[in-house]
């Protein structure tokens, strides 16, 4: 794209976060968290509210202090950096963009600040518009576009000021459905197209998913696995990450030398778990990793409570025992509907399940497999 030929701006940056620590008072909110950030990386920082991801991103912009350890980007300790030197673009939660300036006055204002001489601001504005696919909006005011409209403006004036780290928090939260889905598609489109460094907040799994290239999930404070979307899905790093990122079901057995049992005469050979596993094992199956068989085959014995039918797929909620309640998908074809109140048996897919300690609750999966 014209205004990012350069080298740099493509490449991106790296950033560092090195034993950082922030605390308001005696509250000490984040303690002691690294992690490091590729060049021209999508970064998502996921978790609950609370868990310290949004006063991270702070920090990397500077709006929050740092009471311990560094923050490097491209190398540069940033600490006491001041905000408005940082060269940082932000995309806020609401938008944020000025309600008595046009569109195209809007993406201007980083430029304007920066003293470029006007002609060069409206050339590179008219080519960010153009990015974000609202040039024809440029010389309307804010009141008169759609939400999605308003994000893809802020969008344009983050990045039109070529930042060397683009920051966004929540940015697609006060949104509908579907204009969620088109504009985290359009967040990653223009990113790949322009290559900034990107770290991007947000509480939305699905969200965090789509569009990461990795993802830090936070909880506390700490950072609980960084991983690739594929990897934290299928291998999450504890009980944590494996509820809060899709759905498990948990179901509690031993390990007998790298068998499971299941107290119920299901007994499965594991070759996923490590030599070190202790005895008492919580085993996290989602949806699609349960098998159902007839009550006659060997397998959980479980009963099915209700069902709802969702084209692709059938979803079946059952109970273990007289309790515990679990959610099981297969796909849909033209067998006939398992009735509510029957008795099945639910076998597992081995090399696909996770197991956590029973006490640490950290997974005893083998790495690489």
């Amino acid at each position: 794209f014209p205004i990012f030929e350069t080298r740099e701006i493509q490449m991106g940056v790296a950033i560092q976060i090195d034993n950082v620590t922030k605390a308001y008072g005696k509250n000490i909110v984040i303690q002691g968290l690294s992690a490091e950030i590729q060049p021209g990386e999508f970064f998502t920082l996921l978790g609950p509210s609370g868990c310290g991801k949004t006063t991270l991103l702070r920090m990397i912009i500077g709006f929050n202090s740092i009471e311990g350890g560094e923050i490097r980007v491209d190398g540069k300790v940033i600490n006491q950096i001041p905000t408005n030197r940082r060269n940082m673009g932000m995309v806020f939660q609401n938008y944020a963009v000025f309600p008595h300036m046009s569109v195209r006055d809007n993406v201007t204002y980083g430029l304007k600040t920066r003293h470029v001489p006007k002609a060069e601001r409206y050339k590179r504005a008219d080519e960010i518009l153009k990015l974000v696919k609202i040039d024809d909006y440029a010389d309307r005011m804010p009141t008169q576009l759609s939400g999605g409209q308003q994000q893809r403006v802020a969008l344009a004036r983050a990045i039109v000021i070529q930042p060397e780290v683009l920051l966004m928090d929540e940015p697609l939260s006060n949104l509908d459905a579907k204009l969620r889905v088109e504009m985290r598609n359009v967040i990653k489109r223009i990113q790949r197209q322009v290559g900034i460094t990107t770290v991007y907040v947000t509480h939305d799994q699905e969200e965090a998913l789509a569009i990461s290239d990795r993802i830090a999930v936070m909880h506390g404070g700490v950072i609980q696995q960084i991983g690739t979307p594929k990897h934290i899905y299928q291998r999450p790093a504890n009980e944590f990450v494996s509820s809060f990122i899709g759905l498990s079901n948990f179901v509690d057995a031993e390990n007998e030398n790298g068998t499971l049992d299941f107290g119920c005469g299901y007994r499965v050979p594991m070759s996923t778990l490590r030599p070190d596993a202790g005895r008492k094992v919580c085993v996290a199956v989602r949806p699609e990793e349960f098998l159902i068989r007839s009550a006659e085959e060997p397998g959980i014995p479980a009963t099915v409570r209700s069902s709802v039918f969702l084209g692709m797929t059938q979803h079946y909620f059952l109970t273990l025992g007289e309790e515990k309640e679990i959610e099981v998908v297969v796909p849909s074809d033209r067998s006939d509907l398992i009735p509510d109140g029957e008795k099945v048996s639910l076998q597992i897919v081995a090399d696909k399940v996770n197991v956590f300690d029973g006490e640490s609750r950290a997974t005893v999966i083998r790495e690489g497999v």
